[in-house]
């Protein structure tokens, strides 16, 4: 045991000021005092200590055992001993000076603790805070700060003095034959009392303090029965953090940032609900566009849609002079038979015939209606042009001189419809002045001359292709409702979320083009029956609303519809 080296330490802390309020109050509660001091020899005071210290090294567990009711009597005494490996190498001479020295040093364990505990006080309750949130409502805390400079520069002092007493304690050993490891306290950085700040806050619950980890918001406990954690409120920023903490739980959310929705009490990026209610998905009927042009050519009645033909200038099956501009329409007139439905377009097929031996051959413009409303609602389809499909022309295996035209828009130009302008133009053929891949086309001469222009035409069937979907003006009208009148907290925002997603997915079936066609307007405008001004303010309402969401980017649409 001789040669190993050991290392033991008793070290008292007194709060001298809770120590002299303790002595003053015991003459007036006798009978109070005399349970508290039942185990402690009465009063205790600064002398009494002294002597405890003194006799630790020489009847150490009689001297524990007192200051153990000591620290249970008293709020101003904490003890703390420390014992590491053997001590059979020491003779100690003038014991009772180094224990004098360290009970009666005059900053023994305050520690901040009048200041401290106030400052623990202030902290927010009804938001969870971090080390960054009490560094911040520390270094704010001018008073606190002072005291804790003070304590600084007291520390130091009483480290440097402590030193002293401990290599002068060594230097009266006897028979130690190394030379001692000497380890004292060092004074606790700023980071130990913020992290205590939220240890005390958070972990000190059954009478026991934690330790607070601000990366898991979990405590860690002494004992895990019962637990040291309390009720660790909701975290308040930005992101999906709560924009405030329920006054009922703490720990969960009552609101939530813009772009986010409380679930289950927590916050969420906001997911607008299912928008089939509203607008039926098109999706359902998606079809493969190898699969979709076999069925044009085939006309399969499954696709087709019965479109009603308005014409004042040309009738079907009827011969005529194609030689002026001919109008006709194909229109589902769904305002009237069919209001709860809305329709796409996935392509169109006419049959046409000419006379023999005729130098005219049709050219056709066509216009597209998304919702209704005038002629000038509409868009122009970009037939053959920047990849836009173009017309499939066939000769029929008859005598007459008849052709099938069909245009396949697919998955990639589908685009809803309500009624389809066509303008037919008749354009002279003149294979002898063309190379042989091309023809030449000229326009009809005038009608001085009309015995250049040969042939007649008749239109046998015009035809077009696509699917309907369902749709429910009546619950678009409720959401809109809620921009001005909403039902709940929340509900507003999540209206405007559900309208815009639905703006997107109409307008995603926008014709070719950039930016799109803001086909939702022609839908509040024509299905929904609202006037111009509605519209503009509600679009006004999404658009402040888009702006306000994380990651925003401006969202353009050319207007179609007045």
């Amino acid at each position: 045991m001789a040669g190993d080296q050991g290392e033991e330490s008793l070290t008292i802390f007194v709060d001298k000021r809770k120590l002299s309020l303790e002595s003053s109050s015991a003459g007036g509660d006798g009978s109070r005092n005399s349970n508290r001091n039942s185990n402690t020899s009465g009063t205790v005071t600064l002398e009494a200590l002294h002597q405890l210290a003194a006799s630790y090294f020489t009847d150490r567990e009689n001297t524990l055992r007192r200051l153990h009711h000591l620290q249970i009597a008293s709020s101003a005494i904490r003890v703390t001993e420390t014992r590491t490996g053997p001590l059979g190498c020491s003779n100690y001479d003038n014991l009772d000076t180094v224990s004098s020295v360290l009970v009666h040093s005059p900053e023994n364990k305050v520690q901040l603790q009048e200041e401290f505990q106030s400052f623990v006080g202030k902290l927010p309750t009804h938001y969870a805070v971090n080390t960054s949130v009490v560094e911040h409502m520390w270094r704010m805390d001018s008073s606190l700060l002072q005291r804790h400079r003070q304590l600084e520069a007291g520390s130091s002092q009483l480290l440097a003095k402590a030193r002293r007493t401990v290599n002068k304690l060594f230097s009266l050993s006897k028979r130690c034959r190394k030379q001692p490891k000497i380890v004292l306290h060092r004074a606790r950085p700023l980071h130990f009392w913020l992290s205590y700040s939220l240890s005390i806050l958070y972990c000190s619950e059954n009478h026991q303090v934690g330790v607070y980890s601000d990366e898991s918001r979990s405590c860690s406990c002494p004992y895990s029965h019962p637990p040291c954690q309390g009720l660790i409120p909701c975290s308040v920023g930005d992101g999906t953090r709560c924009a405030s903490c329920s006054a009922e739980n703490r720990t969960r959310c009552t609101s939530c940032n813009l772009g986010f929705t409380i679930t289950q009490g927590a916050c969420r990026p906001a997911v607008p609900d299912p928008t089939d209610p509203y607008l039926g998905l098109e999706s359902d009927r998606d079809l493969q566009d190898l699969e979709l042009r076999f069925l044009l050519q085939r006309r399969d009645p499954r696709i087709a849609l019965h479109g009603v033909f308005v014409s004042n200038d040309v009738r079907v099956n009827t011969w005529f002079d194609p030689s002026w501009r001919k109008r006709m329409l194909l229109t589902l007139k769904s305002n009237r038979v069919k209001s709860n439905r809305v329709h796409v377009l996935l392509g169109l097929a006419l049959q046409f015939c000419l006379t023999r031996n005729s130098t005219l051959e049709p050219a056709l413009s066509l216009f597209v209606n998304p919702f209704g409303g005038s002629h000038s609602e509409s868009w122009t389809m970009p037939i053959g042009q920047h990849g836009y499909p173009d017309w499939e022309r066939t000769k029929l295996d008859i005598p007459l001189d008849c052709y099938n035209w069909t245009l396949t828009l697919g998955n990639r130009w589908k685009s809803f419809f309500e009624t389809v302008h066509f303008y037919l133009r008749s354009r002279i053929r003149d294979p002898a002045g063309a190379s042989k891949n091309t023809t030449v086309y000229y326009e009809p001469l005038e009608a001085i001359e009309p015995s250049n222009n040969i042939g007649y035409m008749k239109v046998n069937s015009m035809q077009l292709f696509g699917y309907s979907v369902h749709f429910d003006p009546e619950a678009i009208q409720d959401l809109i409702l809620q921009i001005d009148y909403p039902y709940t907290q929340g509900s507003q925002d999540s209206a405007l979320l559900q309208l815009v997603e639905l703006r997107l997915r109409v307008n995603r079936l926008s014709p070719p083009g950039a930016p799109h066609v803001d086909l939702f307007a022609c839908l509040l405008r024509h299905r929904l029956k609202l006037s111009s001004a509605d519209v503009t303010r509600i679009l006004t309402a999404l658009q402040a609303f888009s702006a306000r969401q994380p990651n925003h980017t401006e969202y353009e649409a050319n207007k179609l519809c007045s």
